[in-house]
């Protein structure tokens, strides 16, 4: 099959125009803040706020920074000829009712409490909870003015909280929980949840420690491999007053991106009272179900359980299968049969060596110096192959090969029938639960009325910023526009290029080269091999073409001459010499006439050659059309020949 070229062209086009979008798409737009699912976008008016106002600091993204002392004075200003764009960073306010709004940008933790008790069952030297915290800037991608809390302590216990402005009752309103994580240094082995601290007449943030009782623990875990987003929430058995603990189900993505990748991430909870929940990270759905039948353990018990005073009767059978106790071992089964005897067919190998032994001591080997006897024993030199047995079929005493034995059959076991007695797989009987409750409004849990941090880590630099409570999901998206979104658009422009990025996970992960090279290297050779010229080849392919009508008509009116000019001869050999002498004289007149016809002649040969040969030239034939007409060919030749020397001699 012949492929044109035109489909590699089309192909190659394509390519360029994917490359093409994936690097422009590098370049982040300065009035989009997208997540890849289209969760947010900054709107005009958003813009408007973060680029019109010349008063606040300006956050410069740039390839490096360096600081210009002014010339008429001592203020230092922030310049780079690679700017690409510049934001204006506006401390976010909440743009309606909210329970709890914090963004750490004015440098002072006077809202908060640091704990000052100690954590129970736990060694001296670590129990206190002296990690430090710190108010700062990010280390990478920051936005200048904005601020955050800092874990800064590493094997240590941290807890800090602080009062929510009015309590949450779990009432008729959802619950939306939303702030911001950045684990700078990577994470090792720690969290960077949050707890709900429930309203009690007893909660003291300075006594604030493992145990205090919370409503609801939600944030991001991590210990060795295993990657976690914690929501957790205790509910109040009705019957006994006592609180257990209610797991979410695992979020339905990877998470260890958001652990690794050194970025601020932004994990929201929604609560609805309809008793449904739904996880966030960077406004992405990672989880979602309902507080009645995804949580575990379930909130409600069953209504029956297995009676724990029934026991299984003696008499129960609960074999399917037994052995038939009618069978009988036949006569000539031998159990004493071994699985394996000696090939009787075997010969020994012609050439077999059985005074030589398989190995023999190493002639090169010599007694180390520092050998006792005494200690060590007698000195023996280490075995080698014998040299002699290397072209040898064997050395030393020949045995048979071992077969399996066609005798062989094992211990004799009665075959299996049902079981006529079988009974099944015995269960206890159920009975009610005494300890059954159906609690279908979950969503009303406890009250709480401060938010508190009580983490331990092995890495320090953990960051957590813009925390907010409220019951409007709207309220919390515009938050995050006016706080994470300006990060976001921050990292977005510091990231490398495309190109920069496939450097750097080929360093990580060696193998990508491998893709790398077929990338590439497939659509150039698929190019090069059809689009290189071909090779001239030494067979051409002809076709039958006829031959001109016309050219045809002048050779049979050429024939027709011809012949007739023989029939005059005929005729004219019968006449008197008379007539033959003035014939002669009359062509010896003519001599001069015909001289010129004759050259005349000539040339019109000479022009038909050359039409012929460029006829020749034109047409192409098949090899099988030229083989099947070789004869016709041939003798179409030789007419034409004796008609140029019919022409000539006329």
């Amino acid at each position: 099959m012949k492929l044109g070229g035109g489909w590699v062209w089309r192909l190659l086009f394509l390519s360029s125009l994917a490359v093409a979008a994936v690097v422009s798409s590098d370049e982040p737009s300065e009035a989009d803040v997208l997540d890849r699912d289209g969760d947010m976008r900054l709107d005009e008016e958003e813009m408007q706020v973060l680029m019109a106002d010349d008063e606040e600091e300006e956050a410069m993204v740039t390839d490096e920074e360096q600081f210009d002392e002014d010339k008429d004075g001592d203020e230092k200003s922030e310049t780079d000829t690679n700017v690409t764009f510049q934001v204006t960073y506006k401390t976010p306010v909440p743009t309606g009712d909210v329970y709890f709004a914090e963004t750490f940008d004015d440098g002072s933790l006077d809202r908060w409490q640091p704990s000052k008790t100690t954590k129970e069952d736990a060694d001296d030297e670590i129990a206190k909870y002296d990690g430090k915290w710190m108010v700062e800037p990010l280390k990478e991608n920051k936005v200048p003015g904005d601020q955050g809390l800092v874990l800064k302590s590493r094997a240590k216990h941290h807890a800090i909280a602080a009062m929510l402005d009015k309590p949450f009752v779990f009432q008729d309103e959802p619950l939306v929980v939303q702030y911001e994580v950045n684990f700078q240094d990577g994470i090792d082995c720690g969290g960077a949840y949050i707890k709900l601290l429930s309203d009690s007449g007893s909660l003291s943030l300075e006594q604030f420690h493992d145990r205090t009782p919370y409503t609801i623990m939600f944030g991001p875990d991590k210990c060795g491999e295993d990657y976690k987003l914690h929501f957790i929430f205790r509910h109040k058995n009705p019957l006994n007053k006592d609180m257990e603990e209610k797991h979410a189900k695992r979020a339905d993505v990877d998470l260890k991106k958001f652990y690794t990748d050194k970025k601020t991430h932004l994990y929201t909870l929604v609560l609805n009272p309809d008793n449904s929940y739904e996880m966030f990270i960077d406004q992405s759905s990672v989880s979602r179900g309902n507080l009645l039948y995804d949580m575990v353990p379930p909130v409600n018990p069953p209504k029956e359980i297995d009676d724990p005073n029934d026991s299984k009767p003696d008499d129960w059978d609960e074999r399917a299968k037994i052995p038939d106790p009618e069978a009988v071992k036949p006569d000539d089964w031998d159990e004493d049969a071994p699985a394996k005897i000696e090939d009787p067919d075997a010969l020994k190998p012609e050439g077999w060596l059985d005074d030589e032994p398989e190995f023999v001591s190493d002639p090169n080997a010599e007694k180390p110096e520092d050998w006792d006897e005494e200690m060590d024993g007698e000195w023996e030199a280490p075995q080698v192959p014998n040299p002699s047995c290397e072209t040898a079929p064997g050395c030393g005493e020949w045995k048979r090969p071992m077969i399996n034995n066609p005798q062989y059959k094992g211990k004799w076991k009665a075959p299996l029938i049902d079981n006529p007695n079988y009974q099944g797989v015995w269960k206890p009987r159920k009975m009610m639960n005494p300890e059954y409750f159906e609690d279908l409004q979950p969503f009303r849990m406890t009250p709480f009325k401060a938010l508190g941090l009580e983490l331990w880590s092995m890495t320090s630099d953990i960051y957590f910023d813009n925390f907010i409570i409220t019951s409007h999901k709207e309220v919390a998206d515009r938050w995050a526009s006016d706080s994470w979104g300006l990060k976001k658009l921050v990292a977005s422009a510091n990231e490398p290029g495309i190109f920069s990025q496939l450097m750097m996970a080929a360093e990580e992960r060696p193998w990508l080269w491998i893709i790398y090279v077929l990338t590439v290297g497939l659509p150039v050779g698929l190019a090069v091999l059809f689009c290189w010229p071909k090779k001239p080849v030494d067979d051409y392919v002809y076709r039958r073409v006829d031959q001109p009508q016309s050219h045809i008509e002048e050779e049979e009116e050429e024939e027709e001459e011809g012949e007739a000019d023989e029939e005059e001869k005929e005729a004219g050999a019968g006449e008197p010499a008379a007539a033959q002498d003035e014939g002669e004289r009359q062509e010896s007149d003519g001599q001069g006439d015909n001289q010129v016809g004759a050259d005349n002649e000539e040339e019109e040969m000479e022009e038909e050659e050359e039409e012929e040969s460029e006829e020749n030239k034109t047409p192409e034939r098949t090899l099988e059309d030229e083989q099947e007409d070789g004869g016709d060919v041939a003798e179409e030749s030789h007419k034409q020949a004796v008609r140029k020397r019919r022409v000539r001699k006329d």
